[in-house]
């Protein structure tokens, strides 16, 4: 999903068309009014009326849909018949072909049987759809504005992705529509264990309830700490975590049409604000790795996410944190080059822990981090090529606070206003 924003905030910025495309794969290798579609292997025979009920072994001729190997068969098909078009296959996101340069240019973004186009040139991307057309049977959307649950909305000022119904019809069937909306999404003085609290008697509704949330959190920043801290209790919930969750469904009503917007007069640098707590987790005592990464002003990709191992420091949490945020960022300068964007300038990562920017900044071999892996590391190399920059940023304006730690309502708004989130159905 990270290309995919990516991808609409570029087509945003660089005003591009996108399309959509619906195309039938039920059958993946034949006419869907056939009548047969197995016959017996070759060297196997048969007598019928040697048996009264015979064990037949068939052999498909095409893949259908319940058959393991259908998705992969779908796949292959599919992009063998973009790469003799003349495409060419991300090699940082398999999901994500390319074809053409400058106004012959076209991105194509494919999602099982779901398909985004995008390029400056409208008419290319209709002769696209009648060529696909002619192999597939598909259904042309138009403009993109429904997306596996995505609602994109088009103005001057630039492109706006909700999950609106997605967020209702969650409140709807919980019975929460109707609750008094929260001011948070996690109160900042809770302490969850696996101690406290009756175990619950069916844990399916709790992880079901975390399974759709996971899915909001794609378009909700200011959900995503709550969501993973709840995650790590689905093998064994008990009733405080099921109340926490309640909260949030309450949190949500405030705002269920809150999203991200990609203006239009944004730029094309990237940017990104790096943040871990220390030991924060009662636990395992691990610490939360938590990031955001921008395109100019538009938010693409966010995490929160606890680190394998103990950090004997915060310097060293916080350096673990680095590492991810540039593995991030090295990923998403490889799709922008597959989409034909460069940068002279590096990317810019914003740390508020002075100890490690200048381990990071030093490479000389240190006593205090020698216990450290190899692959945290990592940022050095990146830094030493001037792919990243490190940047020393105050605490209070750091962004990726919202994703290691529970704010209050004050510290939450003011940092999710500067993610340029958004909600337009909200009367102003």
């Amino acid at each position: 999903m990270v290309t995919l924003k990516l991808l609409l905030a570029i087509s945003t910025i660089k005003q591009w068309h996108t399309l959509q495309i619906d195309i039938n794969n039920a059958f993946l290798n034949g006419d869907l009014n056939e009548e047969v579609y197995m016959s017996l292997p070759k060297g196997l025979t048969v007598s019928l009326s040697s048996c009264a009920d015979p064990p037949l072994v068939c052999k498909l001729h095409k893949s259908i849909y319940g058959l393991k190997q259908s998705s992969r068969q779908w796949y292959t098909t599919l992009s063998d018949a973009l790469l003799s078009a003349g495409f060419k296959q991300s090699q940082a996101d398999y999901t994500l072909f390319t074809k053409g340069q400058d106004d012959q240019f076209i991105a194509l973004l494919v999602y099982v049987d779901d398909i985004i186009i995008a390029g400056p040139n409208l008419k290319l991307l209709h002769q696209l759809q009648h060529s696909l057309h002619a192999r597939f049977k598909l259904k042309a959307l138009g403009t993109l504005k429904y997306f596996l649950g995505f609602e994109i909305a088009r103005s001057e000022r630039g492109l706006f992705i909700s999950q609106r119904q997605y967020t209702i019809n969650l409140l709807e069937d919980t019975g929460y529509l109707g609750s008094k909306p929260a001011k948070t999404p996690m109160d900042p003085k809770l302490k969850l264990d696996n101690i406290q609290g009756e175990p619950l008697a069916d844990p399916s509704q709790y992880r079901r309830l975390i399974g759709r949330l996971l899915y909001l959190t794609l378009s909700r920043p200011d959900i995503t700490y709550s969501v993973h801290t709840l995650s790590q209790f689905m093998s064994a919930p008990r009733t405080t975590h099921l109340q926490a969750v309640h909260h949030l469904l309450r949190f949500l009503k405030g705002s269920p049409g809150q999203g991200l917007l990609y203006s239009s007069t944004s730029s094309l640098h990237l940017r990104a604000f790096s943040d871990s707590d220390w030991a924060a987790c009662p636990l395992t005592r691990r610490s939360t790795t938590g990031f955001c990464v921008f395109i100019g002003d538009c938010l693409i990709s966010w995490r929160t996410k606890k680190q394998p191992t103990i950090s004997k420091s915060s310097a060293e949490a916080e350096y673990r944190a680095l590492a991810a945020t540039a593995s991030e960022l090295t990923w998403l300068q490889y799709i922008l080059a597959d989409l034909h964007i460069h940068s002279s300038t590096p990317a810019f990562i914003y740390c508020d822990n002075l100890s490690a920017v200048h381990i990071a900044n030093n490479p000389t071999f240190h006593e205090r981090t020698k216990h450290i892996e190899l692959d945290c590391h990592f940022i050095r190399d990146k830094i030493k090529a001037g792919s990243i920059r490190l940047i020393p940023v105050r605490s209070s304006l750091q962004l990726a606070d919202a994703f290691t730690k529970a704010l209050s309502s004050t510290s939450l708004n003011s940092h999710i206003s500067k993610m340029t989130v958004h909600d337009i159905h909200r009367p102003s």
